[in-house]
């Protein structure tokens, strides 16, 4: 079967997740989203002319030009180099966004904002941000900066070709049962990325965090910031973090909320997120159970059962869904994405009780479209999936397992997980990518960078607790702070405590001492 691992975190899950699943509410579908490509009038579309061959001081050089994109926005496209370790390769356009400064007086700086992924767009996301995360204090003292990294939406972005390719790669049921469904899996991903190779060019083997990482000291200079003040969620902690080993002495205020640690292995990923959604479902059924109208009979054992037979009778008999069909791997989708927030419970809830009760799946049919950044006519809205794997294939290095080691992981990967183990274990990574990973797993201390603030939440699937806990402790100048709750990240959906911890340390660059809790 496609995995759903590893998850892909999206930033903050409530307005990820709940808003998007409120208009399925309100609509009755899954509605077109913002496309990636702007339209005539949003803002530029023609990136700056940077001579290569001026190396960095070209690009750092580089004058940024905004443009009205909307009320209260502005929009701007600047220059990178294609391949930092050889600027005269050439340029590829990284798309910025940003909400000014409310309080000009006031006004502190930037504020770059990522949401997590990898493969998130920052300018989709920076709406919703400044709507429902971010607080007016802050606000009023930052121009809020959304950006595309490379790879992703309005930048020079990955591309796969059209969405019915896409579409096959990422919601096929293929399940492994055998040596000879190993390979046949390698082969599909080899076709598959070569149209990916042919589509994105020499781009696919330079979208790594590190290359983000530097991007992002770029866009620091270009928007005339002494030191690099963020905001990043999920995998944009991973980002963050990569900015504070690489520049230091460029720290200004990093929040870094659902940590990942940057020292872990795929195999550690893997099992971590399986444990982390395992126990987000049980929590779930719990509460589920408490209520009058749930679906999940029995004890919560029983109810975790049921989920995970509702699955596996998907992969084997799709269920129907209007015009459309749910198989295992779309089912496991729409489960999934409930799980990131306690908020979006309910139209699990709603889902389950549709496909177990009616036999029919249009519910968990949409909600597997929200993950994909899909519409219900099968269209992409984003090229945030196949981002995400470009991405990670160049992060982390490459594990490559034949069928027989692939069960015994799995068993692995079950102990923790019982429910999500075979999706997460069982499955092929990145074996025959067209190109080899760079990224090397290790920890970052970052030492001499200004006080950086990193936030766990204890009931966190996607990023789980430990994992915040473990960058904090790597980065010599970090402070934790803990958010006792369910869902994906804390800013934005902790409540007035992490607020208040999160919003003191933007305007004034103060922690709490030994860190805090909430």
């Amino acid at each position: 079967a496609r995995p759903v691992r590893p998850a892909r975190p999206s930033g903050p899950s409530r307005v990820a997740v709940a808003l998007l699943a409120a208009s399925l509410l309100l609509a009755g579908c899954v509605g077109p989203k913002e496309q990636t490509t702007p339209s005539a009038g949003t803002g530029p579309t023609d990136g700056p002319t940077v001579d290569p061959d001026g190396g960095l001081d070209a690009f750092y050089g580089q004058t940024v030009t905004w443009s009205e994109c909307g009320e209260g926005f502005e929009c701007a496209t600047i220059a990178a180099p294609l391949d930092w370790d050889d600027p005269s390769a050439g340029a590829i356009d990284l798309a910025l966004e940003r909400a000014p400064a409310r309080d000009a007086e006031a006004r502190l700086g930037s504020l770059l904002v990522n949401p997590g992924g990898p493969g998130a767009s920052g300018i989709e996301f920076l709406s919703s941000a400044v709507s429902y995360v971010i607080g007016d204090p802050v606000l009023d003292a930052y121009d809020v900066v959304g950006f595309d990294p490379r790879g992703v939406g309005q930048s020079s972005a990955v591309e796969c070709g059209p969405d019915e390719v896409v579409d096959e790669f990422l919601t096929t049921d293929f399940p492994l049962a055998s040596q000879a469904d190993v390979e046949a899996a390698r082969e599909r991903l080899a076709d598959f990325a070569a149209v990916c190779l042919e589509e994105t060019g020499p781009l696919l083997g330079e979208v790594d965090t590190i290359s983000a990482a530097r991007d992002m000291d770029l866009i620091r200079a270009v928007l005339g910031d002494e030191q690099l003040s963020y905001l990043g969620f999920s995998y944009g902690t991973f980002l963050g973090a990569t900015y504070a080993g690489l520049y230091p002495e460029n720290v200004g205020r990093l929040v870094l909320d659902g940590a990942l640690d940057p020292s872990m292995s795929n195999d550690d990923l893997v099992i971590g997120q399986a444990e982390g959604f395992e126990n987000a479902l049980r929590a779930y059924v719990e509460d589920c159970q408490r209520g009058a109208d749930c679906p999940l009979e029995g004890t919560v054992e029983a109810g975790m059962a049921q989920v995970a037979d509702l699955v596996a009778r998907a992969e084997v008999d799709p269920i129907p869904a209007g015009d459309a069909e749910v198989n295992g791997t779309l089912a496991s989708y729409g489960i999934v994405v409930t799980l990131y927030d306690d908020g979006s419970w309910p139209y699990l809830t709603w889902a389950l009780d549709e496909a177990l009760t009616q036999g029919t799946a249009v519910t968990l049919h949409d909600l597997a479209n929200i993950y994909l950044d899909r519409t219900s006519d099968g269209r992409y809205t984003s090229n945030s999936m196949i981002a995400f794997q470009a991405i990670n294939c160049l992060d982390y290095p490459m594990v490559e397992r034949d069928y027989e080691d692939l069960v015994t992981f799995t068993k692995e990967v079950e102990t923790v997980a019982p429910t999500f183990g075979q999706r997460f274990g069982m499955a092929i990574g990145c074996e025959t990518w067209p190109f080899p990973p760079t990224g090397v797993r290790q920890e970052i201390h970052a030492p001499g960078a200004a006080p950086i603030l990193v936030i766990g939440t204890t009931g966190d699937p996607a990023t789980p607790y430990e994992w915040s806990v473990r960058l904090a402790e790597q980065l010599e100048s970090a402070e934790l702070l803990t958010y006792h709750g369910e869902g994906h990240t804390a800013y934005g959906r902790g409540g007035d405590c992490v607020r208040d911890v999160v919003e003191t340390y933007l305007l004034t660059g103060e922690l709490p001492d030994g860190g805090a809790s909430c």
